[in-house]
């Protein structure tokens, strides 16, 4: 027997008590012999009164047998789905488990006469043991009944005790609107006497909107009627597959819980040799649920209605005008009404719009293209240009694509200014997914655009820079040249000057995007923020490598104060990745750092992936812990920062990357591998002046380190007071190969916007101390080390003191020096008896990290020690939950262990 013709079988065949039924499904009672005719004159048919059987694989759903138990409250439930959706066995399983009778009765065509329809109700009752009295005389005309009958036989039923259940199956087909009537004025006059339930494919007639108002309409609907994973996986095990929840689920989302999907699914799958891979993988379009669809949707439909169907199975969602775009007709309004009424599987998604179940919609795919073959690129392109008209951006791409126009949606995207999109990371992946099959056959000045921003994307300069020029050409040679296009362009140009170091482009491609703004309509400018919060971030990079230091900032600035929300989320980032590096190139490593932090939240709100940006922040981060000693958590942090793919351009990464690596590897003695590591190895048009200076540290200290002073001081001639950080540290070098005056003098031509950073003033005051010890006079050294200290302490800068050399331990072992780097530079208690005098706390940082409610749980028990296992008891939650609780707060805290993550959250005020 085929898997259709079982399904048929066990939903339509009835209880026959010879036959053995699943011992959990209570017994079913035998229908007593019916020797009455109907009115005209053929015997009744005693299928009809009987409940369907439930085979042997059916799945007793105990929520909505409960579900139809607390229906009983209302005079009227109706349960209401697709074909195969399992209304019928449902509706049957609770009928076998009720304590009093249950008149059954499945409808057929031939009811639409009201005398047939009443002659069988009225057996239907006699047969299950409710009959009405001899004062309710049958009809004896097919055609009509008297009102006397419908009257006398809602007032005995409006007198009973206990209410009579009247179940009419397959209610979908009596369409007459008489019939109805009299339905609706026995069940109104019978009170609680009666009980019906319609189990149907479509709407009834009846005034449901009245009962639902009144509160006296139960409904059991499609979406109540769906499996869920966990029934599907207790189905599946009926038919002797084992499914995990997870592939079950997936199963689940592809037929959407439909019933006879799964179960038509799940035979068929009993066939192959791999039951779990099919049931991931198998062709809607060549199983048994494409002929059950087929046979009971499709084939049933007018040939107008088929039509209409196999054509707008190319669509994710259509509405009517859209699908009369489609058929190049006018009926859409009216069939895709009828179609969601019928339950046809044409869902209704609000507005006007509709969808196709995924799996018929797969299946009609498959009949469009054997019966119309070669017509679906023509309703693809059909589609994209309704959609663009409408300015539906992602579909009119998706179907551009889909028909192989790559000039229209390349256009489509450019003149929508939505080329910004490639690059924000929300949907950059699927664009540049879509877009990859384009071929050289597309060459319109858009799809020059694209192609550029897609090699741009990838690192891609020369060949980037080359699509842009043809496109530059092409545009020339337009009239009028487009503003949106040339806007796209002078972004892409922003961009290329980042990657190549040239502040110079990106200063001219900023200004051309001023002036096209101006001839751009608002609304479109105000719908894509993200182009400008690029632009910006492009050029304040790019201003950033030239040491350009405050023009950058003020672009950097206006990047991440953009509007627009998860559309700008990603340049917001990198931009505020960009500033924390500006501050610690200034000398600010905790304001550095709570700029990187404030990011994280940020990011995650947008739904970003993480981690997300370019990947500054995490080297920014590193650099600032090797400040603070933290070498641990500084080479766990460049660990997590991913390398760059080999060919990757972008000379502010390369050179933060550089600067952090080779930091560490200084500080843990390996200065020649300090010097290879620090250059950034990529070429720019400009050298960077911070670069360069760092470079010229690294080559100076490993010159020092290995006992050449004067080479060390030679390196360091390029070094100027520009550049405050690497000016400090320059001088530190001076004076500890014994040049004091050199290193004073490059103190003094340190030129700062503002007040200097910290870690400007903690090295200057201590190559000054050091210079005034080496000098004779201890008091200004020991005055410039307190001051020092009282600088470091609130940003925790340890690496200036442990890089200071041996002069300056006998100082910092003076009580009073001891005592303010006790606790935070060196361990213990100050050693001079007595008390320590109170120290006045320091004021909480700036730091904003939004942790949640559940977090903060959790890492309070990770500060009394507690294991993962004694979280997740302690809360009440799984193990698996406390892990994921436990990486988004590292992720938060920039932390990958979790005494690290108690010590930040410490020193955070967290805890």
């Amino acid at each position: 027997m085929s898997a259709v013709a079982e399904i048929y079988d066990s939903a339509r065949g009835p209880t026959d008590p010879a036959v053995p039924t699943d011992p959990a499904v209570p017994a079913v009672p035998v229908v007593p012999a019916v020797p009455f005719a109907d009115p005209r004159g053929d015997p009744f048919l005693r299928t009809r009164f009987a409940l369907p059987a439930r085979p042997a694989t059916f799945l007793r759903r105990q929520r909505l047998v409960d579900h139809l138990d607390q229906a009983r409250e209302t005079p009227l439930t109706l349960v209401n789905g697709a074909a195969g959706a399992g209304k019928t066995l449902l509706t049957a399983d609770w009928a076998a488990g009720q304590r009093q009778p249950v008149a059954w009765l499945t409808v057929e065509v031939g009811d639409r006469r009201p005398g047939v329809f009443w002659a069988y109700v009225l057996q239907a009752l006699h047969a299950w043991g409710a009959p009405a009295s001899e004062a309710v005389e049958p009809p004896s005309d097919a055609t009509g009944v008297d009102q006397r009958l419908l009257a006398t036989l809602a007032a005995e039923l409006n007198e009973r005790d206990q209410p009579v259940i009247l179940v009419l199956d397959e209610y979908d087909r009596l369409t007459t609107t008489e019939v109805t009537e009299q339905l609706e004025f026995v069940l109104h006059h019978a009170g609680r006497g009666l009980h019906l339930v319609l189990v149907t494919r479509t709407e009834p007639l009846l005034p449901l909107h009245r009962y639902r108002a009144a509160g006296e309409l139960t409904e059991v609907r499609a979406a109540e009627l769906a499996f869920t994973s966990e029934e599907a996986v207790a189905l599946l095990e009926l038919h002797g597959l084992s499914l995990p929840l997870h592939a079950a689920g997936a199963l689940v989302d592809r037929t959407r819980g439909w019933a006879a999907g799964l179960r038509l699914s799940a035979l068929a799958a009993r066939e192959s040799a791999d039951p779990e891979l099919y049931l991931k993988e198998f062709e809607a379009d060549r199983s048994t649920v494409a002929d059950f669809l087929l046979a009971e949707v499709l084939k049933g439909q007018p040939e107008e209605t088929q039509d209409l169907l196999l054509r707008v199975s190319v669509l994710e969602r259509f509405c009517p005008e859209l699908a009369n775009a489609l058929t190049l007709r006018t009926d859409a309004e009216v069939v895709l009404a009828r179609l969601h009424r019928a339950n046809a599987f044409v869902e209704h998604l609000g507005h006007s719009w509709y969808q196709l179940h995924p799996l018929f919609g797969e299946i009609l795919r498959a009949h469009l293209r054997e019966r119309l073959p070669g017509l679906e690129p023509e309703l693809h392109r059909r589609a994209a240009h309704w959609l663009r008209r409408c300015e539906f951006l992602p579909e009119t791409l998706a179907h551009g694509a889909a028909a192989s126009d790559w000039d229209f949606a390349a256009g489509a995207l450019v003149d929508d200014l939505a080329i910004g999109q490639l690059f924000t990371g929300l949907r950059s992946g699927d664009l540049t997914e879509l877009f990859s099959p384009m071929g050289p056959e597309a060459r319109s000045p858009a799809a020059d655009l694209v192609r550029a921003a897609g090699d741009l994307s990838r690192y891609d300069l020369e060949r980037g820079l080359a699509r842009l020029r043809s496109a530059e050409e092409h545009l020339a040679d337009d009239a009028p040249e487009p503003a949106a296009a040339k806007l796209s362009l002078a972004l892409l140009e922003a961009l290329a000057a980042r990657l190549a170091g040239c502040p110079e482009l990106a200063e001219r491609a900023a200004e051309k995007a001023d002036e096209l703004r101006q001839e751009l309509p608002v609304h479109l400018l105000d719908r894509h923020p993200e182009l400008n919060a690029l632009l910006l971030t492009h050029l304040g990079s790019a201003r950033l490598w030239a040491g350009h230091f405050e023009d950058a900032r003020a672009a950097l600035t206006a990047a991440a104060g953009s509007p627009g929300g998860a559309s700008t989320a990603l340049p917001r980032e990198d931009s505020l990745e960009h500033l924390a590096l500006l501050d610690y190139l200034n000398g600010w490593p905790g304001r550095a750092e709570r700029r990187v932090l404030a990011t994280v939240p940020e990011a995650e709100r947008a739904g970003l992936p993480r981690p997300s940006g370019s990947g500054i922040g995490q080297l920014v981060l590193a650099a600032v812990a090797v400040d603070r000693h933290e070498l641990g958590r500084a080479q766990a942090l460049l660990d997590e920062t991913a390398q760059p793919p080999p060919g990757t351009r972008d000379p502010v990464m390369a050179a933060g990357r550089a600067l952090a690596t080779a930091r560490l590897l200084l500080v843990r003695g390996k200065a020649r591998a300090a010097v290879e590591a620090a250059d950034p190895a990529v070429a720019a048009a400009v050298v960077s002046p911070w670069a360069a200076g760092y470079e010229a540290l690294f080559a100076s200290a490993a010159h020092l380190a290995e006992g050449r002073p004067d080479e060390a001081a030679e390196v360091l001639q390029g070094v100027t007071g520009d550049q405050p950080v690497c000016a400090v540290e320059a001088a530190a070098i001076q004076v500890a190969a014994g040049r004091a005056s050199a290193a004073i003098g490059l103190l003094d031509s340190i030129r700062t916007a503002g007040r200097p950073g910290p870690a400007v003033t903690v090295r200057a005051a201590l190559v000054r101390a050091q210079a005034a010890q080496c000098a004779g006079d201890t008091d200004t050294a020991r005055k410039l080390v307190t001051q020092a200290l009282l600088d470091a302490r609130q940003e925790r800068l340890r690496r200036p003191f442990l890089d200071a050399g041996a002069w300056i331990r006998p100082l910092l072992a003076t009580p009073a020096l001891h005592e303010l780097a006790a606790g935070w530079l060196t361990p213990g208690l100050p050693r001079h008896g007595g008390q320590s005098r109170p120290e006045s706390p320091s004021p909480p940082p700036l730091v904003e990290v939004e942790l949640s409610g559940r977090e903060r749980d959790v890492l309070e028990r990770l500060a009394r020690m507690m294991s993962t296992e004694e979280v997740a008891a302690d809360l009440y939650v799984s193990v698996n939950t406390v892990k994921t609780h436990l990486k988004s707060v590292y992720r938060k805290l920039a932390v990958n262990r979790r005494g690290d993550a108690v010590r930040r959250a410490r020193d955070l005020r967290l805890l």
